[in-house]
């Protein structure tokens, strides 16, 4: 109880729900769409910094299992999903497919607060975790169009993968990957104050102006239908078990497991509904955005990181 308290009582969660309530009291606050466009490239390319100087530093012989882990959970994740929004949703191919590639990805925010949680409660998390980041991102998406085109010829196909690959959430994070990589924390001593220093209250406002789209997002839940909100809330703790026990098999930490718990929990709102739109155009954003952002998101900040946490330190203890 007293984790689900500091993590609901975080300023990162706090400004969320701020956004919702914002959102809800129909207040006019709102974030410019440059602003917004310039926080998440910030965000992006600072974790792919940290993440590469991290990377630079670690064995590969320490890496090399958790990355697999986090690839079979990239495929896992979506072909779940996709069953379980087609036969326990009772939505149609394209639509369960929508649905599969959003939860088959990741959420960049909901990894960071998930980093925030687990070293607020005393736990250390891997460095390289912004690595598995990167990786976690695309493999659902291509699985979860799979199954869209399974019954048609490849239209939209090419496109989509184009757009997924060259998207600015995967460009930014490989591409600070790699020169965090290069460079190494020596190097990019010069830089990593204005990338960390302003760090945690750049999430903050980035986290605002995502409440106020939750916020909308939750007055299409009555169109998305009361199985579909039901799994959105049980399908993030089922993919949350999954990638704790896959984390703790790859001989990752407590703070790692419970960090990998929570993205292969998260759904995504950046890189899939880009691919969503081009490779299945009759998909209800409806269906996809409500439970991605206006479901699964909130539930995870507020219960799912916590969860993850616990999960992870009760079968560590009993491994």
């Amino acid at each position: 109880m007293s984790l689900l308290i500091d993590n609901l009582a975080s300023p990162v969660v706090l400004c969320f729900v701020l956004g919702m309530v914002a959102k809800w009291v129909k207040s006019d606050l709102a974030l410019p769409e440059p602003v917004y466009q310039g926080l998440s490239i910030y965000l992006l390319l600072a974790i792919g910094l940290k993440g590469g100087a991290a990377l630079s530093a670690t064995p590969f012989a320490e890496v090399w299992m958790p990355g697999v882990a986090t690839l079979a959970l990239g495929i896992i994740t979506p072909i779940s999903a996709f069953y379980l929004i087609r036969h326990a949703g009772g939505l149609g191919r394209d639509d369960s497919a929508a649905v599969a590639a959003h939860y088959g990805s990741v959420s960049v925010v909901t990894f960071l607060a998930a980093m925030e949680a687990v070293k607020r409660s005393g736990f250390e998390a891997e460095g390289y975790l912004p690595a598995l980041v990167a990786i976690l991102e695309v493999p659902g998406i291509v699985v979860a169009l799979l199954f869209a085109q399974a019954s048609r010829k490849g239209e939209g196909w090419t496109k989509a993968l184009h757009e997924v690959v060259t998207g600015k959430s995967i460009v930014l994070l490989l591409g600070g990957l790699v020169i965090g990589a290069i460079c190494g924390k020596e190097r990019l001593g010069d830089v990593l104050p204005f990338f960390g220093g302003i760090f945690k209250g750049a999430l903050c406002i980035f986290l605002l102006e995502l409440g106020l789209v939750a916020g909308r997002r939750l007055r299409d839940a009555g169109r998305a239908g009361a199985r579909l909100l039901v799994l959105g809330v049980v399908i993030p703790p089922l993919h949350g078990l999954l990638g704790v026990a896959f984390g703790l098999w790859a001989g990752m930490s407590v703070g790692g497991a419970a960090v990998l718990g929570a993205m292969a929990s998260s759904a995504s709102y950046i890189a899939a509904p880009a691919a969503v739109r081009i490779a299945l155009p009759k998909a209800n954003p409806a269906y996809y955005l409500t439970l991605s952002l206006g479901i699964t998101f909130p539930f995870n900040l507020a219960l799912g990181i916590p969860l993850y946490l616990w999960l992870a330190e009760v079968m560590k203890g009993r491994l």
